[in-house]
């Protein structure tokens, strides 16, 4: 199911599927460390997911301590994360113009194939505190 989605994404984004799975990697491991829904969905959803954001998190040197996870929820670590996962998209190779058509074919491929709407936009990747869809969907996958 893992490269079912990471061939999507390089199909629909033009990308080579090795930069594909590691883009999908560098994304679903930042969404991890700061709690935000896309990476609570696709666990649950998809088989591989959790270990492909590990790997990508042990490559680009996301911490992994229980204390810097911790502090990576917060309001200022999730903003570090975030610029830290988009800095790691873009040492990748990933342009801007890719970067902001990830997340919709991540959204499609997650409502074409499993049914879960609201994973396509911006709040499914960065955490904050208010409610959205993707959280929704989080709770009811």
């Amino acid at each position: 199911m893992i490269n079912d989605l990471i061939a999507h994404i390089a199909n629909t984004n033009g990308l080579e599927e090795s930069l594909a799975r590691k883009a999908l990697g560098i994304l679903l491991n930042g969404a991890d460390r700061q709690g935000a829904p896309l990476a609570a969905v696709t666990f649950r959803t998809v088989p591989g997911a959790r270990a492909l954001a590990a790997s990508a998190g042990a490559e680009i040197g996301a911490p992994t301590g229980e204390i810097a996870r911790l502090i990576e929820l917060t309001p200022g670590g999730r903003r570090r994360v975030v610029e830290h996962m988009f800095g790691a998209l873009r040492t990748a190779g990933i342009d801007h113009e890719t970067m902001g058509r990830l997340l919709p074919s991540i959204g499609s491929w997650m409502h074409d194939v499993c049914g879960i709407e609201g994973l396509g936009q911006l709040g499914a990747l960065i955490a904050y505190d208010a409610e959205t869809a993707a959280a929704a969907a989080a709770r009811a996958a």
